[in-house]
């Protein structure tokens, strides 16, 4: 595990998902000397939840440390059918956890449910030179008119006429 030094870029906090946003993240922490004191336990949670996804299937690799205090475990999952399938695993989470060191006496399960973001996609329109829009509109008129070639002589003169 590394750790800031002053004449080193930030560290990594496992268990986040972006090495940038842990870096940014270590930075801050220990640019300030009240928020230095948290870095320790942010570290130690990040951890804990690099533990936690090492020892479960990566089915619940949504799963999140919520707080660990006096030896319970509060885990936070998407939603009731993973805590439902999560609750099978716990013994074995447990025993996995206390094998690493950890002190953990009582795992709970909290359903955290969150809303769902589509991905962005980004979509980009090409442009075509106008010779190759009559090239297109040519291949259409030319293509032999079967029922197979049906469809594709229609995307191609919809394409065409889209560009004009």
């Amino acid at each position: 595990m590394r750790f800031t030094t002053p004449d080193q870029r930030g560290g990594h906090i496992y268990g986040t998902r972006s090495r940038q946003t842990s870096i940014g993240a270590t930075d801050f922490l220990s640019g300030n000397a009240r928020m230095a004191s948290l870095l320790p336990t942010a570290m130690r949670m990040a951890r804990l939840q690099k533990d936690c996804a090492d020892a479960l299937p990566p089915m619940f690799a949504n799963c999140d440390v919520l707080s660990f205090e006096e030896a319970q475990l509060v885990l936070a999952v998407p939603t009731s059918a993973v805590a439902a399938k999560l609750k099978q695993q716990v013994p074995k989470l447990q025993g996995a956890l206390q094998q690493r060191g950890w002190q953990v006496d009582q795992i709970r399960l909290k359903v955290q449910v969150t809303r769902s973001i589509a991905p962005v996609v980004h979509t980009r329109q090409l442009d075509f030179p106008q010779t190759a829009v009559q090239a297109f509109a040519q291949l259409g008129d030319e293509l032999p008119d079967t029922p197979q070639n049906a469809r594709l002589i229609a995307a191609i003169k919809a394409m065409a006429a889209r560009r004009r």
